[in-house]
């Protein structure tokens, strides 16, 4: 059983035209179904080209997709939508071209911003495997019955995925989180449309 990440998030618009329009503009046209993908390491040459840290070592949303929203970490939520011109794996990274980006300058603006892709661009996942994007918020319980919590992220290890479940605590104590491996071991089914995962796991191993 395998995962393929993308998780959602956005950040502040990057500066460009006239930043009040811009964000009016993207606010009406923004997808709902944005998913995170990667993030801009820094300029690439001296050509305009942008180099990425994937999230899935595979890239294959980022790669799949002709068109990005890219934004940077801040209290405004307005991603900008950007054409790709080009993109290609460049060892563990990605490196790309995008439009109206023509020389390095240009490229070092993108300098940490983060990337999301429509999950509707994700290429469809092969037999056994899921998107991160689509097991955060699915209940997990056990084959007892027993609610274990939700899954609110997933961790990569060097063998396997694991999920990050969070179950309410009793009072004013902290919530519990269950790290469970995402693994046929422990993961008996997923349901996604149904939004759960069930798990061979017990409340008593916290």
């Amino acid at each position: 059983m395998n995962r393929l990440p993308g998780n959602s998030q956005s950040g502040e618009a990057l500066p460009s035209g006239d930043p009040a329009r811009e964000a009016a503009t993207q606010a009406m046209t923004l997808p709902e179904d944005l998913c995170h993908v990667g993030k801009v390491l820094d300029a690439w040459g001296v050509r305009g080209w942008i180099k990425i840290a994937p999230d899935d070592p595979e890239a294959a949303a980022l790669l799949n997709s002709k068109v990005w929203w890219l934004s940077r970490p801040g209290p405004r939520v307005v991603p900008v939508a950007t054409n790709v011109r080009l993109a290609r794996r460049q060892g563990s990274t990605i490196v790309a071209l995008l439009e109206g980006v023509s020389d390095r300058t240009l490229a070092e603006q993108y300098r940490g911003s983060e990337i999301a892709v429509r999950r509707a661009d994700f290429p469809p996942a092969g037999e056994d495997e899921f998107y991160w994007a689509d097991l955060i918020g699915c209940a997990v319980t056990n084959p007892q019955g027993e609610s274990l919590g939700t899954v609110v992220g997933l961790l990569d290890s060097a063998a396997h995925a694991i999920l990050r479940v969070r179950a309410a605590a009793s009072g004013n104590a902290k919530p519990i989180e269950r790290l469970i491996p995402f693994v046929d071991a422990y993961v008996q089914s997923v349901d996604l449309p149904g939004r759960s995962i069930v798990a061979l796991w017990d409340a008593s191993y916290d």
